[in-house]
């Protein structure tokens, strides 16, 4: 065999031989699934914070990982469908956005690891058997919302002394929202603030209980923290302004919306913290074993322009306490 003919039998050899391993190659690119509530265009900053999180570790969507996103837009009956369709692609990882989502992924799989983040109380829900050690394939992040709704309350309530009546927005569909409001119901007892609870499971509803408020002429508003009512953040806060109605929910994305003022954890800043919990789970940690991570601070944020235009002055040691002020 002359040497030429050599040199190409073994290159030819070598050429073949590589296809295995390149198909090797492309089946270790991690797949994460991302499985949220809301809509897609509900709230790009949220899963622009998680994606920045991915970056500064090294993770890059479409290069060295590929994400596979379901989003339920509001409608938590759609959720378990979505939850077995990411069990059924063989994710390696799935994040999962809420409460009602985390619940769907738990339900959906036992051996997948799964990323929580955005959740009130996962213990008090199941999800998890402790902060510590949650046990079972579930970690994540807690924002702790129905153990602030009370904060919310006393803040508004602070604003507003002589209120004796205020209403409280939440959604029935979602399963944490009983707990949240049974807290607003201890505080405005505490108080002695007569409570008018509105339910609204959509757009619709959101609409027609502001028109239920203008007839009990109820003065203030608190909306209790739910995937629907982010989603409509905008309407929510153009409502209020509207009706002049005073009002406070649990995130700053409403105050910057609009709303008066807000109280609670960074919601992009727990998306954030949700990308080290993937890094951590694809390098071989087990969900088992990641204590869970909860807000170590809040954030009290006033729009002082809704304030201006509903009519309305701030105390001044209730500005002092802000930690930003929109003006």
């Amino acid at each position: 065999m002359s040497k030429n003919v050599l040199r190409f039998t073994l290159g030819a050899m070598l050429f073949v031989l590589s296809f295995p391993a390149a198909a090797q190659q492309a089946k270790k690119v991690p797949r994460i699934g991302f499985l949220s509530a809301q809509a897609r265009a509900g709230s790009p900053q949220f899963t622009e914070a998680f994606l920045r999180g991915l970056r500064e570790l090294g993770y890059i969507d479409g290069q060295n990982i590929a994400i596979e996103y379901r989003w339920a837009g509001g409608k938590f009956e759609r959720l378990p469908e979505l939850a077995a369709d990411l069990v059924r692609v063989k994710v390696d990882v799935i994040v999962a956005v809420t409460t009602p989502a985390s619940l769907a992924a738990k339900k959906a799989t036992s051996t997948i690891p799964i990323v929580m983040t955005m959740v009130s109380d996962p213990v008090d829900s199941g999800l998890i058997a402790s902060l510590a050690r949650p046990g079972a394939n579930i970690t994540g992040i807690s924002v702790m919302t129905a153990e602030i709704t009370g904060k919310q309350f006393g803040l508004l309530r602070e604003t507003l002394p002589k209120i004796s009546r205020m209403a409280a927005l939440w959604n029935p569909a979602n399963p944490m929202q009983t707990s949240a409001l049974r807290e607003v119901e201890i505080v405005a007892k505490k108080l002695g603030v007569t409570l008018q609870e509105l339910e609204a499971r959509d757009s619709e509803e959101i609409v027609r209980a502001f028109a239920a408020i203008t007839k009990e002429r109820t003065r203030a508003l608190h909306i209790l923290v739910d995937p629907l009512f982010i989603m409509h953040r905008k309407q929510i806060a153009d409502l209020a302004l509207k009706h002049r109605l005073p009002a406070v929910s649990g995130t700053a994305e409403y105050a910057d919306a609009g709303l008066l003022m807000s109280y609670g954890a960074s919601f992009p800043e727990a998306y954030h913290r949700t990308g080290i919990y993937v890094d951590k789970i694809l390098k071989g940690a087990k969900p088992a074993d990641l204590p869970v991570e909860r807000p170590m601070k809040f954030e009290f944020v006033i729009n002082l322009n809704t304030a201006n235009q509903i009519g309305l002055t701030i105390p001044q040691w209730t500005l002092m306490k802000a930690d930003r002020v929109i003006r």
